[in-house]
């Protein structure tokens, strides 16, 4: 890497849920030297619990997520110089705590996974990559799908609850990952970017409170079990619109070793490696690809911090925002220390991973790069 690179941190309160902006709450923007060392960190914008942020693929617009009470909302910003975010508009969310974004390839529509309120929201948007009008004017996104249905865990299954959202690849469908019913439901893509609800595509063992999903090679799909702490891979069949597992694997030695309470977080695909960060282990956890999408466990490395809820990847870094403690921590994919290594080999812990640089963010729940010139 021969220039900085530039990077969008969405937090939480510092001093807990519902408390007043002015400590630091909000969208930053960050930017890293060549060697991963911090050069300098922007209070882009000051807007409450911007805890996900999703960048628009062809115009300079980012969005956020506000993950406020009682109901959500959700802000588009213009990404100006010099990190300036300028408000571009704000409407609810269309349900309770908006915990994810995504963004339709051709620019379409904003999609928003409600967690609470277990629903899938979809906003169109203006060729500027704003907000439609009318769903400015009427205060409430385009269209709203609600689910039904509960799961195995009392405690955090008794609704749905939408956590993720992606496009399998031939951009047929949406899946929504919903942790309350265990299930991947599935959503017709619209010319005009609407979703229609389309049914299961696959449903995981009871308790699994899937979290994630990932895409891999030879029609492989990855899930992630926030409540079992398990990776299962899937294989995506694109005619039918279905899944089936074929493998099941743990998502986190350490915390199994420990006993501890572990959960998994944020999931990353890159080349021929799966990455994990797993909350209460507080690790990264590595797993090798497969030419027929099989894994095969690699490795655990120290987040840097607590909690990491979040992260971005890199060529040769690894970008974690670790929620309750540590900030943003820009660790190397390849430089552990040898005896770290060596431990983490034998299963004795997480390896320790070279600290490139180190942000002393309050509360960081999402990274975001921003793309080159």
């Amino acid at each position: 890497m021969s220039e900085t690179t530039t990077y969008w941190v969405g937090t939480y309160p510092a001093a807990g849920a519902g408390t007043p902006v002015g400590q630091g709450e909000g969208i930053w923007h960050i930017r890293l030297a060549p060697d991963g060392s911090p050069v300098d960190a922007l209070l882009s914008a000051v807007t409450p619990a911007p805890s996900f942020l999703a960048r628009h693929p062809h115009r300079p617009v980012l969005y956020a997520a506000n993950e406020i009470a009682p109901g959500g909302r959700i802000s588009a910003w213009a990404i100006g110089a010099g990190g300036r975010l300028d408000p571009l508009g704000m409407l609810s969310s269309g349900g309770a705590g908006p915990c994810h974004l995504l963004v339709d390839p051709a620019g379409r529509a904003l999609y928003v996974c409600n967690y609470d309120s277990g629903s899938i929201a979809t906003v169109l948007l203006e060729p500027d990559g704003g907000f439609e009008p009318i769903a400015l004017e009427r205060d409430e996104p385009t269209s709203v799908l609600g689910h039904h249905g509960t799961g195995a865990e009392r405690a955090r299954q008794e609704g749905p609850h939408a956590h993720f959202a992606a496009f399998v690849p031939s951009g047929r469908w949406v899946l929504v990952v919903d942790l309350g019913t265990d299930e991947l439901r599935r959503y017709r893509v619209a010319p005009d970017g609407r979703l229609v609800a389309d049914g299961i595509a696959a449903r995981l063992p009871a308790g699994t409170g899937p979290r994630q999903l990932a895409f891999g090679p030879a029609g492989a799909l990855y899930v992630v079990g926030e409540l079992d702490v398990t990776l299962y891979v899937l294989r995506w069949d694109d005619a039918a619109g279905t899944a089936m597992p074929v493998e099941v694997l743990p998502a986190c030695a350490t915390g199994l070793r420990s006993g501890q309470r572990v959960q998994p977080a944020h999931l990353v695909l890159a080349g021929r490696r799966l990455v994990l960060s797993v909350r209460g282990a507080d690790v990264m956890a590595e797993f090798e690809v497969a030419d027929d999408g099989a894994l095969r466990y690699l490795t655990e490395l120290d987040s840097g911090g607590t909690w990491p809820r979040h992260f971005a990847l890199a060529a040769d870094r690894m970008i974690v925002a670790n929620q309750t403690g540590g900030g943003v921590v820009v660790l190397s994919r390849g430089g552990i220390r040898p005896d770290a290594a060596s431990a983490a080999a034998v299963g004795e812990g997480p390896g320790i991973p070279a600290v490139l640089g180190r942000l002393d963010l309050p509360s960081p729940a999402c990274v975001v790069a921003e793309p080159s010139a």
